[in-house]
């Protein structure tokens, strides 16, 4: 009998998401022997793309873990320097289109005061001369994929598509169509991976998007979570699901946070209500997928954070202590959900060829 397909999806959520997929995977690592040549079908989604394409390319999860616990580690020596890294070219472009904009809303003002006092209307309509002024996004992509470019390089990790052991697919979209574009697949196997990659995580005004040939293409995460009609469409016996991406819940007490009114998203202000719209609008999109799928729901196995647990997860990831509570947390909470699985579902585990160590 021939060894099960088995697909894996891996959403977004952050460097620390990407944090508690490694913990998660490794879980399964230990569980089910599912380790990196497991899968032979891997989905990679924003921050998930990364930790996707290392896996594709033969690189260790338990390596990866190991790395990320030790702070002195300098397997994959991501620092802020590689994300934050401010766009000048855009912020250049924001100065010379503001200061145009000023200059011909205050001549435009000016005449209109030669002719008469001017109305409230007449300043909103100058004051919208600098909304497109604005800056496509705070930072550039750019380091980071040449980081990425450097560490798949230094660790034997295939930097094209095609040279992958196993089939990878990176999803992003087209800014300027809305078109999603699944890099790897037909037509769109000939993009650098470190590229794909980048794209997939381009935050919208957080990052600038980032350009892939004539195209601009930004976060994989704002049109779907998890993507898994992509798995899918390679039917696979089983499909797993890592979605760090899931709303928390203020009301655990667990939330990160010295305000004295922390016990309501509100009272965190805008980047946490940005953060939690976010959480729950993917969440909605996999139960989404998750019910379009059909009788094709049956080999799909998710896997994420409880509401409670996903406070982990909004905690500075350079911390060790909390880097530490995050993959720890990830690796004990999968196993639990694991063992679950093979209870409530033991005939989809034994199809799949999955045996408990």
């Amino acid at each position: 009998m021939s060894r099960p397909k088995v697909a894996l999806c891996l959403a977004g959520g952050g460097i620390t998401g990407a944090m508690w997929q490694v913990g998660a995977l490794a879980a399964l690592g230990d569980s089910y022997g599912l380790e990196e040549d497991a899968f032979d079908v891997i989905v990679g989604i924003s921050t998930g793309a990364t930790v996707a394409a290392a896996v594709a390319g033969g690189g260790s999860v338990a390596r990866l873990y190991r790395a990320i616990l030790d702070p002195v580690d300098d397997y994959f020596p991501l620092r802020r320097r590689h994300l934050l890294r401010f766009d000048f070219d855009e912020w250049r472009r924001t100065v010379v289109s503001g200061l145009t904009a000023l200059r011909e809303g205050t001549g435009a003002l000016v005449s209109r005061s030669q002719a008469g006092t001017p109305g409230p209307s007449d300043l909103w309509e100058q004051l919208d001369r600098f909304y497109d002024s604005l800056p496509a996004g705070l930072f550039s992509l750019d380091g980071y994929e040449r980081f990425l470019e450097s560490f798949f390089v230094r660790r034997d990790i295939p930097t094209s598509f095609t040279a992958m052991p196993r089939a990878l697919r990176v999803v992003a979209y087209d800014l300027d169509s809305g078109e999603r574009v699944v890099f790897g697949s037909p037509g769109f196997a000939d993009v650098p991976v470190s590229r794909a990659c980048a794209a997939s995580m381009a935050q919208p005004l957080f990052f600038s998007p980032v350009r892939v040939g004539r195209r601009r293409f930004i976060d994989g995460s704002v049109g779907g979570s998890g993507h898994i009609d992509v798995a899918l469409a390679e039917n696979p016996d089983l499909l797993v699901v890592v979605n760090p991406l899931v709303p928390y819940e203020m009301g655990s007490g667990a939330a990160p946070t010295t305000r004295a009114d922390g016990d309501n998203v509100r009272g965190q202000g805008l980047m946490w209500i940005n953060d939690q719209a976010l959480r729950i609008g993917s969440a909605a999109r996999l139960r989404d997928a998750l019910d379009k799928a059909g009788d094709k729901r049956d080999r799909v196995l998710v896997l994420s954070p409880t509401s409670r647990e996903t406070s982990l997860l909004l905690k500075s990831p350079a911390s060790f202590t909390h880097r530490r509570a995050i993959l720890e947390n990830a690796y004990h909470s999968t196993r639990d959900a694991l063992r679950s699985f093979a209870r409530e579902r033991p005939e989809v585990a034994a199809f799949a060829g999955w045996s408990a160590r």
